[in-house]
């Protein structure tokens, strides 16, 4: 006889939003702050953890009532570049994505190297995008070359 004991974790649907899938367990909380979703007065679940073949473990985002522009996927992207996002319309998958890591990004990480004028004038930072596959960032200013592992979010 089969057991039918299993546990699972259940999270309930959202009518309408955003799903944001497949991110590294140990970037969930750049992401979080990367959007900003402390702001957001609508229901959000954040799961932890969780297990992933692809990953070992993943963090999933659900974010009611809210719909990524082009500048949210590209933050997305930065911090966890084989993140899935997917609009849900009255409980209804309507579009899938995989995140794209943009060809430059501005203003959402700090150059590393302490005598970058970024860091000392009110200039916006602004990286080239170095490498995408294991994203690296190349600061337009001072051209000193960050790679993931060691991004400060502003």
């Amino acid at each position: 006889m089969e057991n039918k004991d299993k546990k699972e974790l259940k999270v309930s649907a959202i009518k309408n939003g955003t799903v944001i899938d497949h991110i590294p367990a140990k970037n969930l909380f750049k992401v979080i702050s990367i959007l900003e979703l402390q702001t957001i007065d609508t229901q959000i679940t954040i799961g932890y953890n969780f297990e992933s073949k692809k990953l070992g473990k993943k963090g999933i985002i659900k974010i009611s009532e809210k719909f990524p522009d082009q500048k949210d996927l590209n933050k997305i992207a930065i911090i966890a570049p084989e993140a899935k996002v997917n609009i849900i319309k009255d409980y209804n998958v309507v579009d899938k994505k995989t995140v794209q890591v943009p060809d430059y990004v501005e203003g959402i990480i700090k150059c590393m190297n302490p005598k970058c004028i970024t860091n000392h004038e009110t200039v916006t930072t602004r990286f080239d995008v170095f490498k995408k596959n294991e994203v690296s960032l190349k600061c337009c200013y001072c051209e000193k070359i960050t790679d993931q592992e060691h991004f400060e979010l502003l």
